[in-house]
């Protein structure tokens, strides 16, 4: 009998079977069948050219304009050209060697065919060069390929989609299928759901539209399911230990610092401050994310939480994801604080604490110091890099961990920050500044409670984003240019955010149109020789010594330096007021999120900010409709659902940033809400009866199987 778990040689051969580990990673039954088509073609229907994007790896279906053999220039042999055309648009076609002779002889004007290779462009003509190819013809009929659903497999440069449909078409005639569907019947009535067999045989080698619709409702359903009784596992898992208690206490540090606040917070600020408190005062460990838009006050959110946490006698860290951060962070609490940061020294308030830095790259003097701040408990907060969850750093006794952007941390380290906490678990609170769609919050950050700060605090001046587009219309640059110098002159200062540093090779491209990224080096010297010439221009990278970050920093907001060209190490948390101008170069390299992140840099004080985004892209392209979108709006929420529609969903979630293929392959959070919050509340019904899912095998198979990488892995991709 076989099984999902068989290996694919033996059935498929040696040499098909290399092909489909190598090109997909796929080396078992389950891996193949659970390898979905991403699209299925009507036979006679032909592909949208128009639609391609470089480097992705397609299957067109387009019919032959012309075809040419000619004698290479450069070197012996010979060269044949092809043009393939959708009716309204052209790909050219380009093969060498003997295939050049098969193609010309195969490739006649009029035929239709399937064409597959990776897009690339020449002398500004979309290009395929040696693609695989198919011919459609009515002789060719037998061919199972080639029925009325061509089902389109994502595929590589090792093997083609017809052979991937040829390879389950074997394997589908001798499969057994499941001995026992791990969705009980009774859940499968009630959710309406077609058995996995059913399923897996109608989504390779449907008959109509509505086949494919039932079995991939019933697919989706599996990953959403497998997913959601993972999360619920961990929501369980880390109720395991109690938390310390944190009740308010009257009188005490937080009273003592909001009776100084000089503003009022928002109603958004008190709400999520409410929910959180009653968090920390409970005997469960809270595990919140707290998500709102640049500047929306979440650092003040998080502040008050651990000066309730310091007023019930325990210790709060807040762990950020780079120095410059940590130090910032630092800087801003104390400065916040006041004499409230001052316990223990000369002119300290009577209610007073300490806030502790700690960092990998603090002298051992500093060092020794910290440590022994924190493990006495001196340190009522404590503010560092992941150098905070290593074995040496012991804490007197920690309450309450903030993690600061929690995409730059994975999971694995949250529960280790947690582990400090000995007998009890700390509570938790996560922030970041990236909106989150909520279905990504259901799927993501599925084992957190989810507040959000919609509402901006009163004194926060205006971001107006302009695209400054240079090939259409040059002298906007040098207007750019000039503004910065205006807002210099008076009394402000700018950024200038670049994609790479510069003392590396610049990223390769196959398309010969676009030059290198423009880097912070090669700016800055720009800058300082040319349209700024006598402003003090500074540089910010991630390859800089800490020391040398931390005074370049220093000195930016101490408006000692008017110009900061940096990479997107300033993307979060950095907060100089007196900054109002930012232009991002090559912003069409970024993604919305992080254009929306790095705008937020300005606009923090009195005077209006200014973006302006950067960029050699012509008009009528995605890549601007993109940039148009971020200059069109400042609502963060609105761009993240704009970000996941554009970006690939495997980018999101499942390993796929580590190299691996994405764990869901059926399932789309943009489509799927409904599904996906079906899934949560069904998942943690199960789990609340049976944690482990000991009396339910079937499910724990189909989580184990989905989700085959560390579920760690899974989870932490946001």
């Amino acid at each position: 009998m076989i099984s999902f778990d068989d290996k694919l040689q033996p059935l498929l051969g040696k040499k098909t079977a290399d092909a489909l580990e190598t090109g997909l990673g796929l080396t078992t039954v389950g891996d193949l069948l659970r390898h979905y088509p991403r699209r299925y073609d009507e036979r006679g229907k032909l592909t949208d050219i128009r639609s391609l994007e470089i480097d992705e790896h397609v299957t067109v279906q387009a019919e032959v304009r012309k075809c040419t053999m000619r004698k290479m220039a450069s070197r012996r042999g010979q060269l044949t050209e092809a043009v393939i055309t959708d009716g309204t648009s052209e790909l050219h076609l380009v093969f060498f060697g003997k295939v050049a002779f098969v193609a010309e002889k195969e490739l006649l004007p009029g035929t239709r065919g399937l064409f597959a290779g990776k897009v690339g462009r020449y002398k500004k003509n979309l290009q395929l060069v040696h693609p695989a190819f198919e011919i459609l013809t009515p002789e060719s009929d037998g061919s199972d390929f080639l029925q009325a659903f061509l089902p389109v497999y994502p595929a590589s440069q090792h093997i083609n989609t017809w052979n991937i449909a040829n390879c389950v078409k074997q394997l589908l005639e001798i499969w057994d299928g499941v001995p026992e569907d791990p969705l009980p019947s009774a859940f499968r009535e009630e959710h309406g759901l077609i058995g996995l067999e059913e399923a897996l045989r109608a989504i390779h080698r449907p008959e109509s539209w509505a086949q494919i619709s039932v079995a991939q409702q019933r697919l989706k359903w599996d990953e959403a399911l497998a997913v959601q009784l993972a999360l619920a596992q961990r929501r369980k898992a880390s109720t395991a230990r109690p938390a310390p208690s944190c009740a308010r206490k009257s009188g005490g540090i937080l009273d003592a610092f909001d009776a100084r606040l000089p503003f009022k917070l928002t109603a958004g600020q008190v709400e999520v401050g409410e929910q959180i408190a009653s968090d920390l005062e409970a005997p469960v460990p809270m595990n919140r994310l707290l998500q709102g838009e640049v500047g929306s006050g979440k650092t003040m959110v998080a502040l008050r939480a651990m000066l309730q946490t310091v007023d019930a006698g325990r210790q709060s860290a807040m762990l950020a994801p780079t120095e410059v951060l940590a130090a910032q962070h630092a800087r801003s609490l104390q400065e916040m604080l006041g004499d409230l940061a001052q316990a223990g020294q000369l002119g300290g308030a009577d209610v007073a604490t300490r806030v502790t830095l700690l960092t990998g790259s603090m002298n051992t003097a500093q060092r020794r110091q910290a440590l022994l701040d924190i493990v006495t408990g001196e340190a009522g907060i404590v503010v560092g890099t992941h150098a905070i969850i290593q074995d040496k750093v012991e804490f007197h006794s920690l309450g309450l961990v903030v993690v600061d952007e929690q995409h730059r941390f994975g999971v694995e380290q949250r529960d280790a920050l947690r582990a400090r906490g000995s007998a009890e678990n700390p509570h938790v609170l996560v922030m970041t500044a990236t909106p989150i769609p909520r279905t990504v919050a259901m799927t993501v950050y599925g084992d957190l409670e989810v507040s959000a700060l919609r509402e901006l605090p009163g004194g926060r001046s205006p971001i107006k984003t302009s695209v400054v587009p240079v090939r259409e219309k040059p002298a906007w640059l040098d207007r750019a240019f000039a503004r910065v110098r205006e807002e210099v002159a008076a009394g402000h200062q700018a950024y200038f955010v670049c994609p790479r540093i510069g003392d590396e090779e610049p990223a390769k491209t196959d398309d010969e149109d676009k030059r290198p990224a423009l880097s912070v080096i090669d700016v800055a010297n720009m800058l300082v020789q040319g349209p700024l010439r006598g402003l003090r221009v500074e540089i910010l990278h991630g390859r800089m010594p800490p020391e040398e970050k931390d005074a370049v920093m220093r000195a930016f907001a101490a408006n000692q330096v008017q110009v900061l060209v940096a990479t997107t190490v300033i993307e979060v948390g950095v907060n100089v007021p007196n900054a109002t101008v930012m232009a991002i170069m090559d912003a069409d390299r970024f993604g919305v999120s992080q254009l929306h992140q790095l705008r937020g840099r300005v606009g923090r004080g009195s005077a209006p900010g200014l973006c302006l985004l950067v960029t050699e892209m012509p008009e009528m392209t995605a890549t601007m409709e993109r940039l148009r979108a971020v200059e069109s709006t400042l609502d963060g929420f609105e761009l993240a659902q704009l970000d996941l529609e554009l970006r690939r969903e495997g980018d999101i979630l499942g390993a796929a940033q580590s190299g691996r293929r994405s764990t869901l392959k059926m399932l789309s959070l943009l489509r799927d809400e409904d599904i996906i919050a079906e899934a949560r509340v069904a998942a943690q019904a199960v789990v609340d009866q049976d944690p482990d899912l000991q009396q339910h095998p079937g499910l724990a198979g189909m989580v184990a199987t989905l989700l085959t990488e560390e579920r760690a892995d899974f989870l932490e991709k946001a």
